[in-house]
């Protein structure tokens, strides 16, 4: 290699970037073609890709029937986001070259890239056709399917390429046969390749693949065990917490649970998720303050959360604090569109508060979206016989017993009331 040469590229590995460029910048009129390729491939894995091209531009022009240096050029025209660019010299390049089954497969990523996914498949098919047996072109199909949400279509060659080679261009084959399975709903069958995968490669994005795919498929306890595992090596990556403390709900164990809520939020105290799910958890282990105290946290962060309003309204109403039902439902109603389960809670509440009309309002139109739950239906019918509204509530119960003929308490009512008509 020319010593001047050799020298600048030293400079620039060295982190002496800019003195590197100069010389080199300098020297660029003197080399060989050969040496202006180098150079060239250098200042592309240098992120230099403007200068990259000045270069490739030149000596294509001059050898233009070289197919490998068009597609390079190609390949530093889609750095430079230049895609119709490339897809015209890759285009030039003839079929019989040796080099056409590389221009497929860069035609296909470019075309993919554009959105046009049936002329990418097509043009797969046709390196297929040429390379039957070519590891790459199975995983270009598999991440063109997977990248579509055609899962079960790509599993099949991901499969194909894992009995070949375990990765390829970065990607840890098993890992993405894996999440390919486990976003198929094949939970099971994904845990063996993510098993395989974590042993292999135990990055963090793959073992919470892992502890989650275990808690979709209902493995609790292997999932606690990469959730904790993955807590081990890398507590701040926060996804982890909710689904570590639901695995723990799922065992029974209520206090891990809230410790680990605690500890996500800890982490991440923008979370309103895990605020939400913290509520329901300190619900269910009696710590009733701090639910509130979590649920009004997810408020806060997002005021119209019906999840956390609907959590927090059944707490108030549990609670018999009726004002504080209508208060957080009418704050919540500024952000959201009307909610059939709110209409309910507020019935309840201004039932309680013996303030019947807007009881019934309430009442009425909550039953359009409720008509078909039993539990409301008997509310709603007691309600009305309360409020001396015999006849509907006559009717209500009539359409309770159609959906409940063993409810023999209602059809004794029904009796009395048939009597009194």
């Amino acid at each position: 290699m020319n010593q001047v040469l050799n020298e600048a590229i030293s400079l620039v590995n060295n982190g002496e970037t800019d003195k590197g460029l100069e010389l080199l910048a300098q020297i660029q009129p003197t080399l060989h073609d050969e040496e202006k390729v180098l150079l060239a491939e250098l200042y592309f894995q240098w992120g230099i890709a403007d200068l990259a091209l000045e270069i490739m531009e030149e000596l294509h022009f001059l050898y233009e029937e070289e197919s490998q240096l068009a597609i390079f050029l190609a390949e530093i025209y889609i750095d430079l986001d230049r895609e119709e660019d490339a897809i015209q010299i890759l285009n030039k390049i003839s079929t019989s070259d040796d080099a056409y089954p590389q221009v497929l497969l860069l035609l296909a990523d470019l075309y993919q890239m554009q959105g046009l996914m049936e002329v990418s498949e097509q043009k797969l098919k046709e390196a297929k056709r040429l390379l039957p047996k070519e590891s790459v072109i199975d995983f270009a199909f598999a991440e063109l399917y997977f990248h579509q949400g055609k899962y079960q279509k790509a599993v099949s060659y991901y499969e194909e390429v894992l009995k070949d080679r375990s990765d390829i261009q970065g990607v840890h084959i098993a890992a993405r046969l894996a999440e390919s399975l486990s976003l198929s709903g094949a939970f099971e069958e994904a845990l063996e390749y993510y098993e395989q995968a974590v042993r292999d490669n135990p990055e963090p994005n793959t073992i919470f693949g892992y502890g989650v795919t275990a808690y979709q498929g209902g493995f609790y306890k292997t999932a606690i065990k990469q959730l904790l595992y993955l807590k081990d090596i890398d507590k701040d990556f926060t996804s982890l917490y909710l689904y570590l403390a639901k695995s723990y709900e799922h065992e029974e164990m209520i206090t891990e649970s809230l410790e680990v809520i605690q500890e996500g939020i800890k982490a991440d105290e923008y979370n309103k998720e895990l605020f939400v799910y913290g509520g329901k958890i300190a619900i269910k282990a009696g710590q009733i303050s701090l639910a509130e105290q979590f649920l009004r946290e997810a408020l806060a962060l997002d005021p119209g959360h019906v999840e956390a309003g609907s959590t927090l309204t059944k707490l108030f109403l549990q609670d018999e604090k009726y004002d504080e039902v209508i208060d957080l439902i009418e704050e919540i109603s500024k952000y959201e569109e009307e909610i059939p389960e709110f209409n309910w809670d507020l019935a309840r509440a201004y039932h309680q508060k013996e303030q019947y009309i807007e009881a019934l309002n309430y009442y009425e139109r909550a039953y359009n979206f409720f008509k078909e739950r039993p539990d409301f239906l008997e509310e709603y019918g007691y309600f009305l016989l309360e409020d001396g509204k015999r006849e509907k509530g006559k009717e209500i119960f009539k359409e309770l017993l159609q959906l409940d003929r063993t409810n023999v308490e209602i059809e004794e009512i029904l009796m009395q009331l048939e009597e009194e008509f």
